[in-house]
């Protein structure tokens, strides 16, 4: 395995599906209030000002702030947890315990990154630079939250709720009520299907003092709490697709996200955890990816681009 294999698995690059459609989502909600304020990022009815070089290169930082901020989150939570997932046999077989890499080289990757994040933040806007701390600081406490609350979920649901709130702010520089409502639909979203991928560790983390809403409340109840979650991030799409006035491509892509989190809840059960993964994996992944170009397409469509 090369090196750069090695560390997009210890970071699982792949995840980056959930949250990385988000941030797009976000990012073109921000063109038309640019536009509208004079700023001139794009003119209506063409294409040329969407591929402008103002544009893509906020487009650009925004994806290098993306990865970046995740590869630290993940690595550092890789890094905090070796000792544990050298125990769990579901996790001993990662990267740092099975002794693929090194622990510093897992730190070494995790400075690099937070390192590179607030550079790029730094030429976006002045605005986006000073919260690159704060984004920081949010993303790397999660690793550390599941030694003492099982509201550990929640918090890894506000890092990745500042994909679509970052990416706006990249743009326009100031903060608007429709990509929080998207940041909110992240957040319940993804705490809800942490807890379903949680279930797998119930009785590790009950035996070794580690908090989750599983090992707190029991599966069976735990599904409850992430079910409602998920009626609360369904609850904001629907809440942000009527108050940003969207096209009716949008709300296909509504239907698109609500049935995959049905999904996921009809494929896992409290006896029955085969279909985690694959809950989590493909439905989630379907949501966002399907999720974005909907919305995407309705802003194409809804401002003559």
């Amino acid at each position: 395995m090369t090196t750069v294999k090695k560390y997009l698995s210890l970071v699982k690059f792949s995840h980056t599906i959930f949250a990385m459609p988000f941030a797009f989502i976000g990012f073109f909600l921000a063109i038309p209030e640019v536009t509208a304020s004079g700023g001139c990022i794009i003119m209506p009815g063409t294409m040329s000002g969407i591929l402008s070089p103002v544009l893509l290169q906020k487009g650009l930082l925004v994806l290098v702030c993306m990865v970046t901020a995740r590869n630290a989150a993940m690595a550092f939570n890789r890094y905090l947890d070796r000792h544990f997932d050298a125990l769990n046999p579901r996790t001993a077989i990662r990267e740092i315990p099975a002794g693929i890499l090194s622990a510093e080289s897992a730190l070494r990757f995790v400075i690099g990154n937070s390192i590179v994040f607030v550079i790029a933040t730094w030429f976006i806007n002045p605005l986006c630079f000073y919260l690159s701390f704060v984004a920081l600081f949010v993303v790397l406490i999660y690793s550390y939250t599941k030694r003492f609350t099982a509201l550990c979920h929640l918090v890894l649901g506000v890092g990745l709720s500042l994909a679509p709130i970052g990416a706006y702010l990249a743009v326009t520089g100031s903060f608007a009520l429709l990509p929080l409502l998207f940041s909110f639909a992240v957040i319940f979203w993804v705490s809800g299907f942490d807890i379903i991928y949680a279930l797998q560790d119930v009785d590790f983390d009950q035996s070794h003092q580690l908090n989750s809403i599983p090992a707190a409340l029991g599966k069976e109840r735990a599904l409850l709490v992430a079910r409602l979650l998920h009626v609360c991030s369904a609850a904001c799409v629907t809440i942000a697709g009527v108050y940003g006035g969207f096209h009716w491509l949008y709300f296909l892509g509504y239907g698109v996200f609500v049935g995959m989190l049905i999904n996921q809840h009809r494929l896992v059960k409290p006896n029955d955890l085969s279909k985690v993964n694959l809950a989590f994996m493909t439905s989630n992944g379907i949501a966002s990816v399907v999720f974005a170009i909907f919305v995407i397409a309705a802003l194409f469509l809804q401002y003559g681009w």
